[in-house]
């Protein structure tokens, strides 16, 4: 049977690779449009599988894989799907939350939203764990690592730096992880 991570990473892909030979119409069909801009109720989920380019791409699949497998080992195959599909809709609702205040008429892609909520899982789960930094190689717990990250982006957020990240987007993935895992934590 594949992974969560395995199968989340092939549709990604297959998706990329669809988007690249349909054009735009693939694009504007399943890129997370803002309400005032063509938004389709599915796009709350497919905006997550689209990419604007190979190294987004690269990016996000290797931070899905890197934090995913681990949560996936801990938490089984349909409890880490729950968990990242729970943080790519947050993610849409923030981004969508931003681009009505805003005013803005971009489209969101990529599954970036779904990857920050599991890099939060992974920092509540495993928050000793030392993930170290590119650049600088600095040496962090995880908790420390994922505090820091939100609040960069919510400063990249707030100024607007960055024109075209979905830093909003980012934080809501974050928040969605948040609320899941809190719930399964009174559950039990």
């Amino acid at each position: 049977m594949a992974s969560a991570v395995g199968i989340l990473i092939f549709i990604n892909v297959i998706a990329y690779l669809l988007e690249l030979s349909a054009g735009g119409g693939f694009v504007r069909a399943f890129a997370l449009w803002p309400l005032q801009a063509g938004f389709m109720p599915w796009q709350v989920i497919t905006y997550a599988f689209l990419h604007g380019n190979l190294m987004h791409l690269a990016f996000n699949m290797f931070g899905l894989w890197m934090f995913g497998r681990e949560l996936e080992a801990l938490l089984l195959r349909q409890t880490f799907f729950l968990l990242y599909f729970a943080s790519v809709l947050t993610a849409s609702i923030a981004q969508l939350a931003f681009t009505l205040v805003s005013g803005s008429g971009e489209p969101t892609v990529g599954a970036s939203g779904g990857v920050f909520g599991l890099l939060l899982a992974y920092a509540m789960f495993f928050p000793n764990r030392v993930l170290v930094l590119l650049f600088p190689p600095i040496p962090l717990p995880a908790w420390l690592f994922v505090t820091l990250y939100a609040g960069l982006e919510l400063m990249l957020g707030v100024t607007g730096t960055q024109a075209g990240v979905a830093h909003f987007a980012h934080l809501g993935g974050m928040v969605g992880a948040y609320f899941v895992i809190q719930r399964w934590r009174r559950r039990r």
